[in-house]
């Protein structure tokens, strides 16, 4: 067996011997470490578990898309998962992928356990070493690598091909420092093109992470992006799907949602490592970007790193995990327990109507499954704010639906495969696609009237005020409204309440309370908290009321036609003069933009520009 480590400039392997003598057993599993076949991955890494004093147990294998060949292996610790009361979820594992010579590389390796372990094995001399609050062992000292020999440079294509996101060229974490994911030439490569950006974008921005005077992680955001944020950075998606590859790609996307529902980006990243310090230099960096405005809500997988440091950086933020991650887990936990439970657990989660009812249920589950001391059901339903629906509904999310993840930003023009030297064009690209995408939306809402299905007032109201998109779906509400019923069950003084259900199906109602001194209005439904567009039932209520418009504060700004256009109608909602003043400057920036183009298209439309210009120069004293 040959086992290389991929240094900095050079590809280092040992001299070919027997597989006892060439294997360093007291070596610490790293990036880049290189084995001839996965069982003897799986044995270097029991190797290990026996110092450090935990078990190892054979998790997930990846298998090719091309010929169903196993392509990747995980080893984790024994008390990985929740499916036994035993196990803790403990995080511990090694991967090791197969490279194109046919090698086993470990191309991930989370160290750190969370629970205790059971030092007595040989040649351990393990500290205690404090880490997000839990007493973890591990060695101070990095152990002896094995014996090497220079054997080829790594800059030569058949070993290392140049600028591909493939981490099992990795180098290991120096010394007594953290882990870094991203390649070195990505940071002189990304800061070229961040110069170039800022040449022609004044409100490009980019910031890199420095921790020990290593470049870490990289954010960087243009000026679109960022006046985008200014509109609708209200909920904010990270995307973080390259940990669904079997390649860490460590590439994240800042993403919103637009007045037409479109995903929009509003910044970019290269996590090196996905840890608490990341994270949080992460979330600060953009908000510094974005003037400061936190988002209501922050849509991120289930990671403990990424929650400490969201409620670090957004502390009024709601924190909702992210579907795919949530639905993996499920099928992992819930694939021991049967059929039943799978339905029980279903019908508890995603159909109970009320708080109550999803408690009553949730323990009804665990009595009848002896599911009491599951840890991974402990888990969820401490913190069933960020995932049960019923919790959700009354925070504003831009409609995204609970059953659904947005589509990658990029697609798959950037993937685990995605060479250095096409990065940035791919990256360009996937961004003007959408923007494109984006314009065509502006042009058919501006040019195009969708037909109305009925003569309420408030359908022509809405038609005149809402993009295409969101029309539609408060169309939809209005017609639906028609098959329900509204009977008065509360009345003292200007506070009614009504009872608004479904004809012929009483188990289908919700209560709609109105307050006639203020015309303010909810329905237990949650519907325009969540999504910010008013339901069926509430529709239903306000023809019984004879209302025909539908009051300001229930059409808000940023589905309606000009959410792009420098009207600002919340503007008390800005918590300071600074985040006013940039929300000013960015749709000045935006606005400008757009007017440069159009004027630059002839020499009739530059002059007439260029006097409109100066026009407005003497209105705002630019000469005295």
């Amino acid at each position: 067996m040959i086992v290389k480590e991929h240094s900095v400039g050079t590809e280092l392997a040992m001299n070919n011997a027997s597989v006892e003598d060439e294997i360093d057993f007291s070596c610490e599993p790293y990036l880049g470490l290189e084995f001839d076949a996965a069982d003897d991955a799986l044995k270097f890494y029991t190797s290990y578990a026996n110092r450090m004093g935990f078990k190892v147990r054979i998790g997930q294998l990846y298998r090719s898309r091309t010929d169903g060949s196993v392509s990747s292996r995980r080893f984790v610790c024994s008390k990985e998962g929740h499916q036994l009361s035993s196990r803790t979820g403990c995080p511990a594992f090694i991967r090791v992928q197969i490279n194109g010579s046919g090698k086993w590389v470990i191309d991930h390796f989370h160290k750190d356990h969370n629970h205790n372990l059971d030092i007595s094995g040989e040649n351990c001399t393990p500290t205690v070493q404090q880490k997000g609050g839990a007493a973890i062992n591990s060695i101070t000292e990095f152990p002896r690598r094995p014996r090497k020999k220079l054997l080829e440079e790594a800059n030569d294509e058949s070993s290392c091909p140049f600028g591909i996101i493939d981490f099992k060229h990795n180098y290991p974490a120096p010394r007594g420092g953290r882990q870094n994911h991203i390649r070195s030439e990505w940071y002189s490569m990304l800061l070229e093109y961040f110069q170039s950006r800022q040449a022609e974008d004044t409100g490009f921005f980019f910031a890199v992470e420095v921790d020990n005077g290593n470049c870490m992680s990289i954010f960087w955001a243009d000026g679109r992006s960022r006046y985008s944020c200014s509109q609708f950075g209200d909920v904010l998606v990270l995307d973080t799907s390259y940990r669904k590859t079997v390649y860490l790609v460590p590439f994240a996307t800042f993403v919103g949602v637009n007045h037409h529902k479109q995903p929009v980006l509003l910044g970019c990243a290269l996590i090196a490592e996905e840890s608490e310090e990341s994270f949080t230099w992460l979330f600060q960096t953009w908000l510094r970007a974005m003037s400061g405005r936190q988002p209501l809500t922050v849509i991120a997988d289930q990671d403990i790193a990424i929650q400490r440091a969201i409620a670090k950086v957004f502390p009024v933020t709601h924190y909702r995990f992210s579907l795919w991650q949530l639905r993996a887990k499920e099928q992992e936990n819930m694939g021991l327990m049967g059929d039943d439970f799978t339905k029980d657990y279903e019908k508890c989660v995603y159909q109970s109507q009320t708080i109550d009812e999803f408690e009553a249920t949730w323990n009804v589950l665990l009595n009848k499954y002896e599911l009491k001391d599951n840890a991974w059901l402990k888990e969820m339903y401490e913190k069933r704010p960020s995932w049960v629906p019923l919790y959700l509904k009354s925070t504003f999310c831009a409609g995204i639906p609970m059953n659904e993840s947005l589509d990658s930003f990029f697609g798959a023009l950037l993937n685990a495969q995605t060479p250095l030297v096409e990065f940035i064009p791919r990256y360009e690209r996937g961004l003007e696609r959408r923007r494109e995408e984006e314009r065509k939306e502006d042009f058919n809402t501006s040019n195009f009237q969708p037909m109305l299905q009925t003569k309420e007032p408030v359908e022509e109201q809405c038609r005149r005020l809402y993009t295409l998109t969101v029309f539609k779906v408060f169309q939809k509400e209005l017609l639906q409204c028609y098959s329900y019923l509204g009977f008065k069950i509360f009345e003292e003084g200007g506070l009614s309440r009504y009872l608004v259900r479904r004809c012929g199906n009483d188990t289908e109602k919700h209560v709609v309370t109105c307050n006639a001194s203020n015309l303010s209005i909810n329905c237990s439904c949650q519907m325009f908290e969540y999504e910010g567009v008013l339901c069926r039932h509430v529709l239903r209520v306000f023809q019984i009321l004879q209302l025909r418009e539908v009051p300001p504060r229930y059409i808000l700004h940023r589905w309606t036609r000009n959410a792009e256009d420098g009207v600002f109608p919340d503007i008390e909602s800005w918590s300071s003069s600074q985040e006013l003043k940039s929300l000013m400057l960015w749709s000045l920036r935006e606005t400008a933009s757009k007017y440069i183009d159009a004027g630059a298209t002839s020499i009739e439309k530059y002059k007439l520009a260029y006097e409109i210009l100066r026009e407005g120069g003497r209105k705002l004293c630019w000469h005295r």
